[in-house]
């Protein structure tokens, strides 16, 4: 493999070509191969010799290719991307996309829509591990077993007879060695093998596709080398679930007016004395997004947990934490000084059980009365794909009178018939619960957390929490991201009456029967007015309408469920619920990793994958995790599915299903529409 330095790809493939050229590909896969040919080809002109990338290595002899640049081409101008209709496809408000197809896939058919909301009376589907076969785990339990013998001994004998390799782990002149051999022994032993699976550089916007910087190693991982080269290739590792992560359309411009008014600097959101119009607007569209009084925003999502929860509880409160929680709330809980306790994940029984032991015992030692007990889970967990059982744990609020924390970083903005997360997907009143927690660097494109609840608690976390006393507050690029992004889901109205029907709020002469049912009912809290929004920020139409937020919320939902009942169908372990767009798809052997995600990114349309492992999940976990994007098209699943068919054959990672009773590929991409729209009860 040449390398070379000093250079890189020019934009050149980028340029409009001539009309006469051939005609685009008719499916995700034509179109990412031309797309690599071209950066293969532009290098290649560049350089005047061969391309510094080894060719991808093809599992499949399906895929078409073109042979024409004509793929790529972008204009100038809005409203266009330079892509021409799909054949047999007549002209739709969507055209309008002010996105490139790279970054945003355009799907025209309304076939692949779906609605991600829970059945009001229908049973609530639970979530079941699935054990492989007994030769599955034996054999991951031998790998490490050598891993970790094979391991210690080289340890011991490269101390002394090879000390300079080993002189970071040894005591010398006098000095402890700043890391235990045993501490980093599982870095040094096995992420390191297989580092080229993670902290892969990256290059432009994260979306629909992402170039990735090639790269190799000439020491086992020790250091990487970066060449010049790029791939292109299907980008299905990143929390962009509804697409917002773009370089172009009605929220990038509003950023770049924002740019212009308030800077770039986070300065530019606070001013001495309180925030910025900006700031406190933020806030206040959180809170109508969310359905709730009041809202605090934060400029990092860890920091969201970990500096307000120390706000709530103290000595003397007890915190019941769900096993699966995040990093993020366990130090924040550790940091308050309350008691923890923990329940087995989304197991109500367990946590009844345990309620009834807490207060009927009080606190230890003194057996006085908890001065408060506050439960936290999460809406969506990231590593299992699984929601939150919230009718149930609402009954167990109701019986036993506790505190109600919810972390939505990963369902806030990504289901929900209108986006507002597992409240809005169980129809449930956001008001129920007391405290609501999410991020804005999943759904809306953005960075930063926020917290949500009553005016009262709000008041208190703004003058005893850690982050607003330290923290930095929001850049004004990033607040205007976040504004546009929500106004987008949740519609811009102009008109007083239509929305302040909409907003929930009823007039006087409401019969009092009409407004006891409405107050039973959900309302979401939109469209907002227009006074909810700066005066300079002028959302186009089709963002403004909400037409384009529910379009890709619906895109969302299907892409989620398809790749998950599809791969299901293949006979993989998935788990997870149906409607999340993190699916896992268990992997056990830790050398299975590396394999997985070589051989999908060495595809002809090159797939990058999030491979995880220990300590994120249980030892014998291993798994690879789906990240779904509205910004996706039908196809782009299909590939994804094929690419798993293939590779779970040579892996041998079909141990779901029977193989009687799976179905092939084709058949999964053929009754696509079919899968999706399965009850969950019934699947």
């Amino acid at each position: 493999m040449a390398l070379t330095k000093g250079s890189s790809p020019t934009s050149s493939i980028f340029k409009k070509r001539s009309s006469s050229s051939s005609s685009p590909p008719t499916s995700a896969a034509s179109y990412l191969s031309a797309l690599s040919q071209a950066d293969a080809r532009a290098r290649n002109a560049q350089r005047g010799g061969s391309p510094t990338s080894t060719p991808a290595l093809s599992m499949s002899s399906t895929f078409t290719t073109s042979t024409e640049d004509t793929v790529l081409a972008e204009e100038d101008i809005d409203n266009s991307d330079g892509l021409a209709i799909p054949v047999g496809k007549p002209p739709t408000s969507e055209q309008a996309y002010r996105t490139v197809h790279t970054e945003f896939g355009h799907c025209f058919s309304e076939e692949y829509r779906h609605i991600s909301q829970h059945k009001q009376g229908a049973p609530i589907p639970r979530h079941v591990d699935q054990d492989p076969p007994y030769y599955i785990l034996l054999s991951t339990y031998v790998s490490y077993l050598v891993l970790i013998v094979l391991g210690h001994l080289r340890d011991f004998v490269g101390k002394r007879f090879n000390s300079t390799q080993y002189r970071h782990l040894m005591p010398r002149d006098g000095y402890a060695p700043l890391n235990s051999d045993f501490d980093s022994f599982y870095t040094r032993r096995l992420k390191q093998r297989m580092d080229e699976c993670f902290a892969q550089p990256v290059t432009g916007v994260a979306g629909r596709t992402i170039k990735i910087l090639d790269r190799y190693t000439p020491d086992l991982n020790r250091t990487q080398v970066i060449l010049d080269s790029r791939t292109r290739a299907l980008n299905i590792s990143s929390y962009n679930y509804l697409g917002f992560a773009s370089s172009r359309g009605g929220c990038a411009d509003a950023v770049e007016e924002g740019m212009k008014r308030y800077g770039v600097s986070s300065c530019g959101s606070r001013l001495e004395g309180g925030s910025s119009d900006l700031h406190t607007l933020t806030e206040t569209l959180v809170a109508k997004f969310v359905g709730m009084d009041a809202a605090v925003i934060s400029s990092m999502g860890f920091a969201t947990n970990s500096t307000f929860i120390p706000a709530m509880v103290s000595k003397g409160c007890l915190v019941i934490s769900d096993e699966l929680n995040h990093a993020s709330i366990r130090f924040g809980v550790r940091s308050s000084g309350a008691q923890v306790r923990m329940f087995k994940h989304n197991d109500m029984k367990k946590l009844e059980a345990l309620l009834r032991e807490v207060i009927s015992q009080g606190q230890p030692k003194t057996h006085r009365p908890w001065k408060k007990i506050l439960i936290i889970v999460e809406g969506m967990y990231s590593m299992e794909g699984t929601m939150v059982d919230l009718p149930g744990l609402l009954e167990l609020k109701e019986k036993y009178k506790f505190y109600l924390f919810v972390d939505e970083a990963h369902s806030i903005g990504a289901i929900g018939p209108h986006g507002r997360g597992v409240c809005d997907y169980f129809g449930v009143d956001p008001r129920k619960i007391d405290v609501l927690m999410g991020t804005f660097t999943k759904s809306f494109g953005a960075s930063g957390g926020y917290i949500a609840g009553t005016k009262t608690l709000i008041d208190r976390l703004r003058v005893c929490s850690y982050s607003g006393a330290y923290a930095e507050s929001i850049s004004p690029p990033v607040l205007t991201q976040i504004i546009a992004s929500m106004a987008s889901i949740m519609s811009v109205d102009t008109g007083v009456n239509s929305s302040t029907h909409k907003l929930g709020h009823h007039s006087s002469a409401s019969s009092s029967s009409s407004t006891i049912q409405q107050e039973t009912q959900y309302h979401h809290p939109g469209p907002i007015p227009q006074r909810y929004l700066p005066q300079w920020i002028s959302l186009p139409p089709t963002l403004s309408s909400g037409a384009e937020g529910q379009m890709r919320l619906r895109r969302l939902s299907f892409n989620s469920y398809y790749l998950h009942r599809g791969l299901d169908k293949l006979g993989f372990i998935t788990y997870g619920h149906p409607s999340s767009p993190i699916v896992p798809l268990l992997i056990f052997n830790p050398a299975k990793m590396i394999m997985f995600h070589r051989m999908m990114k060495d595809r002809k349309t090159p797939i990058i994958t999030v491979v995880v492992g220990y300590p994120a999940t249980p030892l014998i976990s291993s798994r690879v995790r789906f990240c779904v994007s509205a910004s996706h098209t039908k196809e782009d699943i299909d590939e994804i599915l094929r690419a798993c068919d293939e590779i779970g054959e040579v892996l041998d990672l079909k141990h779901g299903v029977e193989r009687g009773k799976r179905w092939s590929v084709d058949e999964v991409c053929r009754r696509a529409v079919e899968l999706v729209h399965i009850p969950d009860h019934e699947h």
